[in-house]
């Protein structure tokens, strides 16, 4: 059933973690002043789907309900030639900057803004060596605490996804924002979308072992898979306690380490009786799954493995977990809106701004610094043939902060080509 524009609005009450965002902050409250700074500025792009519900309210057609902030500066790195960002100035009136410092002071000696947005995601950027895109994510973060140190102070950060393709960069970005006290925020719009049915894990949850399927694109696509499981996992008995090791496979290799014991099959299966596009394949699901997949070992004795698709037999992101206890396995489908406005960037939106009034973050930091160390050991170990990479830097412990609830219904999308 399609909700209705009245619903969609009832939703935006309520943060994709659960945490309530107060009616009087659309109702009475002065909206907080935002810069953005993207890689770059193009139709269903990151930006797009971001920073224009800032713009043009959560339905992207000027119809919706809008989050209370208001974008008075924009920094962008690239411009291809179908950039947004300039007709949006000249349409909205926020001013595009030459280089991030501006956006954060707008020619003043102190902050401008309330908030930051840094969305280091499309574009052109080389590859490293483990074949990731070297995205200037750090740098975009770099400049912007430079001038927190220029002025003395600073105002709460957002960065897209997870926060560098490296873990020494991000490892120094969750450093330098204690150090300078930022009220950091990074991660995926998967944790806080739909899901079907509408699990959630339990707080204390005596969780034994996590299944995940994923897709697309390896890097880009994986690290949603990641933070999918992730969320869930730091809601089991005594929270996040860290990883201790991580290995990436390939083809039969996965399968074989499977029948080995090595990830749970009935847990598997569970994740593949939950989908919902069945007929995307024929036959066995596991026979059509070109896998690669990223085994997790936590510190606990928790583990986890996400098989992640190479080829076009998935298009869903799912999660089973095990329980002491418990005979059944549960599993979820994280549906997002593959239409525009895509809905499930609304969450997000949604726990930007209460963090921007609040300053504090709406879930943990903590949770996509250990995604974005998981995916960047599993491309380790992806470089060097599939060997085990022990990862002690990721002994990272952390006790979750939100709790998902269900949202309404999503509000009609309009296919990508009908746009």
């Amino acid at each position: 059933m399609i909700a209705s524009r009245r619903g969609f609005l009832r939703t935006l009450t309520a943060t994709a973690a659960g945490a309530v965002v107060p009616r009087q902050y659309a109702a009475a409250a002065a909206p907080k002043r935002v810069a953005a700074v993207v890689t770059h500025y193009t139709h269903n792009s990151h930006a797009d789907v971001i920073v224009s519900k800032l713009l043009q309210t959560y339905t992207l057609d000027g119809r919706g309900p809008r989050p209370n902030l208001q974008l008075v500066s924009l920094y962008v790195d690239q411009f291809p030639a179908n950039d947004m960002s300039r007709q949006l100035a000249a349409e909205y009136g926020f001013t595009l900057c030459e280089k991030i410092a501006d956006t954060l002071l707008l020619g003043g000696k102190d902050l401008a803004v309330d908030g930051v947005l840094l969305i280091g995601e499309h574009g052109s950027y080389p590859e490293s060596d483990t074949g990731q895109v070297m995205f200037p994510r750090r740098r975009f973060f770099e400049d912007t605490a430079a001038v927190f140190r220029q002025v003395g102070r600073a105002v709460p950060v957002f960065s897209d996804k997870h926060l560098a393709w490296n873990w020494e960069d991000a490892k120094w970005m969750y450093d330098t924002a204690r150090e300078l006290k930022v009220p950091l925020m990074a991660g995926s719009s998967v944790p806080g979308t739909w899901r079907h049915p509408p699990l959630e894990m339990q707080l204390g949850a005596p969780a034994r072992e996590a299944v995940g399927l994923s897709f697309g694109g390896l890097e880009a696509y994986g690290f949603h898979g990641l933070e999918a499981i992730q969320c869930l996992a730091e809601h089991r008995r005594r929270g996040e306690t860290g990883v201790a090791a991580v290995q990436y496979r390939e083809g039969d290799a996965v399968w074989k380490a499977g029948d080995a014991g090595r990830f749970d099959l009935s847990l598997f299966a569970a994740a593949a009786n939950a989908r919902e596009a069945k007929g995307r394949t024929r036959g066995e699901f596991r026979d059509a799954l070109r896998p690669a997949a990223f085994f997790i070992e936590y510190l606990d004795r928790f583990r986890a493995v996400l098989l992640h698709d190479l080829g076009p037999a998935n298009g869903e992101w799912i999660v089973a977990w095990s329980e002491d206890g418990r005979a059944d396995h549960q599993a979820t489908v994280f549906w997002t809106q593959e239409a525009r406005p895509l809905g499930h960037f609304s969450f997000l939106v949604q726990g930007i701004e209460k963090m921007f009034r609040t300053g504090v973050p709406t879930w943990p930091v903590e949770r996509t610094l250990l995604t974005t160390g998981i995916l960047a050991a599993a491309f380790q170990s992806r470089k060097q043939g599939g060997i085990r990479i022990e990862t002690p830097h990721l002994a990272i412990a952390y006790q979750p902060t939100s709790t998902w609830t269900e949202p309404e219904p999503p509000p009609p999308g309009r296919p990508f080509d009908q746009q």
